[in-house]
């Protein structure tokens, strides 16, 4: 899929990003970006298997949490970066919005998937993805992103059930200029 840029996108729980360029790196394109979340809100626990992220807070306070290990705060000026493969979250911590500067390398898919999920919450309009785009995006591209604290068995089989459900119900039109997976 091709984006102008700049490509702003929001959920209904409180996220906003704006992808400002993905520009050419020898270790891969790297994607610049802004990320502001309301208080409280951030994404879950995810993972980028093939991705490094860094976010440098701009405004507010981060609270960051590396999944098995204590949560951490970010203040304006600090930088954070989580290595490919490595379940974390990030949140806005006190009553002040939470903007960060930051970038995504490689980009692969992640402005896609990301546009997708956040279309997904707005279509369900709560935290939980659409059920069937849901399951076609963290079935499909299960190589690349993952979401830790989703069991197992769910991830293995109730979401590719709802896959190919959605696959024969035509459910996935929308989804038909999505990259493929890596």
């Amino acid at each position: 899929m091709k984006y102008n840029f700049p490509h702003t996108i929001t959920n209904c729980i409180g996220e906003k990003i704006v992808f400002h360029s993905i520009t050419p790196d020898k270790q891969g394109d790297i994607v610049k970006l802004d990320a502001y979340c309301k208080p409280g809100a951030g994404p879950a626990m995810h993972t980028h298997l093939k991705q490094e992220e860094q976010l440098t807070v701009i405004a507010g306070k981060m609270g960051y949490q590396v999944l098995g290990q204590e949560v951490k705060f970010a203040n304006p000026g600090e930088t954070v970066k989580f290595e490919r493969g490595t379940p974390h979250k990030f949140w806005a911590e006190g009553q002040e919005t939470l903007h960060c500067e930051g970038l995504i390398q490689p980009a692969n898919s992640i402005v896609f998937f990301l546009s997708s999920l956040y279309a997904a919450q707005n279509k369900s309009n709560q935290a939980e993805p659409d059920k069937f785009d849901g399951a076609y995006l963290l079935t499909k591209y299960a190589s690349e992103y993952d979401m830790p604290e989703i069991p197992s068995f769910v991830k293995k089989l109730i979401f590719p059930l709802i896959y190919n459900v959605g696959n024969m119900l035509g459910k996935y039109k929308h989804f038909k200029d999505a990259p493929a997976p890596l």
